[in-house]
């Protein structure tokens, strides 16, 4: 399992949301590129990047932002929000972004997912957003009556490279993540899960660790570390030193 730092941009700057809401945003860092390096310096091995405008536009939104980034940093990225088209995760790809993250597409237009797969294999993901067990879209604003177990088997029979699942109610909270959810996920597909939303200190590492072998991959970590609340060294740290064993 791997750390992975989160980078969610708003307005061309490094925010973090509690539980998806905009108005509800905390700026840390308007300089995207440097807080990357920040991020890579302290052992982040894959960065997370969320394009927020575009999220809830439906468009991307950052893209100047983002290019700063993919600039700036050696280590793989991981990009989502306003991603709704073969020809943006084309964009994205050619750009140098190594995996491209889609959301409320993958409930919305799944033949988009599967058609994604196909012409980019390896290097699409899903990040599925829940609600008690439920898929939430449109930046959480809607709860669809679909469970995220079920959406996650569908996307993985897509071929899929990893699902990114998020407990909406914990996101950005600082209350842990959905331990038993998360490894309920994982153990009922074959690929693997990336645990998002919660996490807030090396206790939450150290029980997700625990649960590894369900099948997750990697964590994403957001507030925690920008707070100062998890220190990104201390949780590589932690996680390579769980790989040795």
């Amino acid at each position: 399992m791997i750390i992975i730092p989160a980078i969610d941009l708003k307005n061309g700057q490094c925010v973090r949301l509690e539980q998806g809401l905009m108005e509800r945003d905390t700026v840390y860092n308007d300089d995207p590129a440097a807080q990357a390096r920040t991020w890579q310096e302290q052992g982040g091995e894959l960065l997370h990047i969320v394009d927020l405008d575009g999220a809830f536009a439906g468009t991307p939104r950052n893209s100047a932002a983002i290019q700063a980034i993919v600039a700036a940093v050696d280590i793989p990225t991981e990009l989502g929000g306003g991603i709704r088209d073969l020809q943006t995760i084309e964009n994205y790809l050619e750009l140098g972004i190594n995996r491209v993250v889609l959301g409320s597409v993958a409930k919305e237009n799944p033949s988009l997912v599967e058609k994604a797969c196909r012409l980019f294999p390896g290097r699409i993901v899903v990040g599925i957003d829940a609600k008690d067990g439920l898929v939430a879209i449109h930046g959480w604003k809607d709860v669809t009556e679909e469970k995220a177990v079920e959406l996650a088997r569908r996307m993985e029979g897509f071929g899929v490279e990893a699902i990114i699942y998020t407990d909406i109610a914990r996101d950005g909270m600082m209350i842990g993540p959905n331990i038993e959810a998360t490894r309920s996920l994982a153990e009922a597909i074959g690929i693997p899960v990336i645990a998002s939303g919660g996490i807030s200190s090396l206790r939450d590492i150290e029980n997700l660790l625990a649960i590894e072998a369900a099948g997750i991959q990697g964590a994403i970590t957001g507030k925690a570390i920008y707070s100062g609340a998890l220190d990104l060294r201390e949780a590589v740290a932690l996680t390579k030193k769980d790989r040795t064993r």
